[in-house]
């Protein structure tokens, strides 16, 4: 993300221009854009003119900047796209104020949002935009007869491939290097700054050896991991170890699932932790709250008025500000962000036990 300005706005609100420079950057302002919010881009939009309605033609579309009032945002992750939806209240034509609108916001294009920023959405933002300068990491597991590659985003860990080759006996089996082979041809396609192998036994050595010999330019991007499975637990432990913030600072899945893991061992014994709405309000009345975790989805629907808590979200995350406890919102995309889910979507790390 680039901040390329900021300043105020009308009624008290900020403005802030920004621009999105990846797909992350798109996730990051789906939960950071609510309705109300005012939002201006260059956009094209069908203009209906009198000689065209006669001929029933449906317009022409010409190039517009409009502001609209955003009552709808929805991220379109597999087009690469922000749909941000809503009246027009600024427009370079007047005559299409008050109309409705949709600005599909892109990688790249300027955007600027003018609202009442919350304490943790000038947070995602900044991040975002430091999080521009951190390398991108493929992590690939590999176990006799499968492998898969994953590529860390901010929002996640996306599944990039996936390849199975039986090995060993018997009539279906094929060697080895078949499978190395079509995993390192993959790698050497991947625009990425770093590899991270990683799997049981000695097989993803021997991946790394042929994958070496094969595509020299990947050499210096390897590093090599034990963990005890391939695929989606492969990953994770690779994140839980800390193999990713050792080439990508402070990744924030990492720490997510650092910090889900920590949860739930305090949980399981017993101790300084809390989950569900209630339990994290009375904690953070108490001051006893040291990290507020909050999944992305969950407060995004608590305050656009479409969850189901009687207590104001914003309350406990003030409450918790002011006594010194950090703020982690954790995303849905990824496997700490469903756990999270399934303890109601809101839990703590508490620096004391309240019973």
């Amino acid at each position: 993300m680039r901040i390329a300005s900021r300043g105020r706005g009308e009624e008290g609100r900020e403005r802030m221009t920004l621009v999105p420079e990846t797909v992350d950057d798109l996730w990051h302002l789906s939960y950071v854009l609510e309705p109300g919010d005012l939002v201006s881009g260059d956009t094209t939009r069908r203009i209906q003119r009198n000689d065209d309605q006669m001929r029933d033609t449906g317009g022409e579309r010409e190039h517009i900047s409009v502001t609209i009032e955003v009552e709808s945002v929805e991220f379109a992750r597999f087009a690469n796209r922000l749909r941000v939806g809503g009246v027009i209240t600024g427009c370079s034509r007047e005559d299409q104020l008050g109309l409705h609108h949709t600005l599909n916001v892109e990688q790249h294009e300027e955007l600027t949002i003018e609202k009442h920023f919350k304490a943790d959405q000038i947070e995602r933002i900044e991040e975002a935009e430091a999080a521009a300068d951190n390398p991108d990491v493929a992590i690939a597991t590999v176990e006799e007869g499968e492998a898969y590659i994953h590529l860390v985003k901010e929002y996640g860990v996306d599944e990039y491939a996936s390849f199975t080759k039986p090995t060993g006996k018997g009539e279906y089996s094929r060697p080895r290097e078949e499978l190395f082979g079509e995993l390192g041809s993959a790698l050497g396609h991947l625009d990425t700054d770093a590899i991270i192998l990683a799997g049981p036994g000695f097989t993803k050595q021997d991946a790394r050896d042929y994958i070496v010999e094969n595509h020299r330019d990947l050499e210096e991007l390897i590093t090599v991991v034990d963990t005890s499975s391939a695929g989606g637990r492969g990953v994770h432990e690779v994140l839980k170890r800390g193999a990713v913030e050792e080439v990508q600072d402070e990744t924030r899945i990492a720490r997510e699932a650092e910090t889900i893991d920590e949860l739930m061992v305090r949980i399981g014994d017993g101790a300084k932790a809390a989950y569900g709405i209630e339990a994290v309000q009375e904690a953070a009345e108490f001051g006893a709250v040291e990290e507020l975790l909050i999944l992305d989805e969950r407060l995004r629907d608590e305050r656009q008025a479409e969850g189901d808590w009687e207590i104001d979200v914003n309350g406990v995350i003030d409450s918790v500000e002011q006594k010194g406890g950090e703020i982690t919102v954790f995303s849905k995309e990824f496997q700490p962000g469903q756990q999270l889910k399934n303890l109601g979507g809101i839990a703590a790390l508490l620096r004391y036990r309240l019973q």
